[in-house]
């Protein structure tokens, strides 16, 4: 690289506050190492989780100093990044001093694809160690802390930096890390380009199929063996309850007959043995599945092996990746809205709670499934599991989350789907509702497969649709009365159509406190309480 690159612009030096002839270099590789590391952890499935932990603290109580000296955090960030890094700065000192404000569109739309090419250059460094510029360049969009007041700057210093309640939530440098690390898959892309591989990429996807398969039966195993040590803890209750005995007065030595609360653990005994044999034959067949699986599995191995040698595709998992998350970023915009990519104070707008920082989503997330209990469960081999999907959080100024995946193709049974939020939106909660809304439709039309229009969830919403000629995509309108579902119709003011509502209220069911709470409203609710009243009955017969 030459040293002119390397050097910056004396005029955007001078506006933003750095040395002209000072070189870019690249600050040590053990910076930050103590902060963001990801938790690989987090990616996988525990199915006999059942909610989300409490957030105690959103915010840190003191600010980290990274970006207390804008112009050595702007030289960190911009090092070391080629023609991209250069490029970059011209067009930004171009924009920043533009008077006439058709030059500053220009410049506008120039910059923006400049900085995603910049910034796919930092992205291929994620798996590495990144200095702490380059990580919140990735993770906030913050180019220059500059940009922002001092107010704006604090508050993103005190965003907690660690992933300490190990969810699934991540941030860009951390998603990229994951991706090129290999702890979480990349995401998935349209068919065509996929099957260009080949023999080779037969033998991967083969692969990789058995192996989904494999950890979807573990995790089944390990939720069916933390099923059986609660049923063995209730048996072991239900005997000390049994064989409890309490001597006579008379003849010390004969204890009491059994009083009706034994005589209840006799049948609750039995109830156990039954559900302990019920799972003992599970885990038997499971076990079998696996054994199976991992046999096939290292059938495989080697010819996989062979093909991934040959291919590029890991190697470039981290630039595909990239590709697919900046697709990501433009639908959570949208046509109409602010693409411009870069964290300012200038399209800032959104409040403190509504920054999609990881503790936001995750207290936003738990609110949801406070109203929607079963926004996150989904069926396989007629049992309901819990299972949270990724959450990225891109930092652009969007408002529409959306879900780019319900679950891995070859792992239905314990993988989680994928859901992108934009950071910084006007309205945190809907913008993740958006998303929600998203990975409903798409698990009820994958598990109606062909039908979808016809039966299960989609299929009435998809028959209600077309019955009111309705225009525009059905899915979108889903997405709407979903967020109005939870917003408007869970605090009781009737929004929805009326067959909306119906079938809302049994497919996609509020908590039961809810329930309780709306019956009282009107006879609308009180009519829908009834109705669940009536089927429950009938499913005795």
């Amino acid at each position: 690289m030459s040293d002119a690159v390397n050097m910056i612009d004396p005029e955007l030096a001078a506006l933003l506050g750095i040395e002209a002839d000072t070189p870019l270099t690249h600050s040590s590789d053990n910076q930050g190492e103590a902060e963001g590391a990801v938790m690989v952890e987090k990616a996988e499935v525990d199915l006999n989780e059942r909610s989300f932990p409490e957030i105690k603290k959103r915010f840190a109580d003191t600010p980290h100093a990274v970006f207390s000296n804008p112009p050595a955090y702007y030289k960190e960030a911009t090092a070391n990044e080629g023609e991209g890094s250069a490029r970059l700065q011209t067009l930004l000192q171009k924009y920043v001093n533009a008077k006439d404000v058709r030059d500053k569109s220009v410049y506008r739309q120039q910059l923006i694809p400049a900085y995603w090419d910049f910034l796919k250059s930092v992205a291929k460094k994620a798996p590495g160690n990144l200095p702490d510029a380059k990580k919140y360049l990735l993770r906030f969009g913050m180019l220059h802390p500059s940009f922002l007041d001092e107010q704006g700057r604090t508050f993103f210093a005190k965003i907690i930096v660690e992933n300490e309640y190990n969810q699934p939530i991540y941030y860009l440098d951390e998603w990229f890390e994951a991706v090129g690390s290999g702890a979480v898959k990349a995401s998935s892309t349209d068919e065509a380009g996929a099957a260009k591989g080949g023999t080779n990429n037969l033998q991967k996807q083969l692969f990789d199929k058995a192996i989904g398969k494999l950890e979807g039966i573990k995790s089944l195993l390990k939720a069916k063996a933390a099923e059986r040590i609660s049923q063995e803890e209730l048996l072991t209750a239900a005997v000390q309850t049994a064989t409890a005995h309490t001597p006579t007065a008379k003849t010390p030595e004969v204890s009491e007959c059994y009083s009706p609360t034994q005589k209840t653990s006799f049948t609750e005994i039995q109830d156990v043995v039954k559900k302990l044999l019920s799972i003992d034959r599970e885990i038997a067949s499971l076990t079998r599945d696996m054994n199976n699986t991992e046999t096939d599995a290292e059938a495989l191995r080697a010819k996989a092996e062979a093909a991934i040698a040959e291919s590029s595709v890991d190697a470039r998992a981290v630039d595909g990746e990239f590709d697919t998350v900046r697709q990501m970023s433009k639908m959570t915009v949208g046509r109409q809205g602010n693409h411009y990519p870069i964290l300012t104070k200038e399209y800032l707008h959104c409040g403190p709670h509504d920054v999609a920082s990881r503790e936001n989503v995750i207290a936003a997330l738990a609110w949801v499934e406070s109203i929607d209990e079963k926004a996150f469960y989904r069926y396989h081999r007629n049992k309901l599991n819990r299972i949270v999907p990724f959450v990225i959080l891109l930092p652009n100024y969007g408002d529409f989350g959306f879900c780019w995946e319900p679950f891995d193709r070859f792992n239905r049974a314990s993988s989680r789907g994928r859901i992108a939020v934009p950071m910084y939106s006007k309205n945190l909660r809907e913008a993740l509702l958006a998303g929600i809304g998203d990975l409903r439709w798409h698990i009820a039309k994958e598990k109606a497969a062909y039908y979808w229009m016809e039966e299960g969830l989609t299929g009435r919403y998809y028959q209600w649709f077309n019955a009111k000629k309705l225009k525009g995509d059905v899915k979108e309108a889903f997405i709407q009365d979903y967020i109005t579902w939870v917003t408007k119709e869970s605090e009781g003011t009737q929004k929805l159509d009326k067959e909306v509502r119906n079938m809302f209220w049994y497919h996609i069911p509020f908590a039961q406190p809810i329930k309780d709470k709306l019956k009282g409203r009107s006879f609308i609710y009180q009519e829908l309480y009834q109705k669940d009243l009536n089927r429950a009955m009938s499913d005795g017969y």
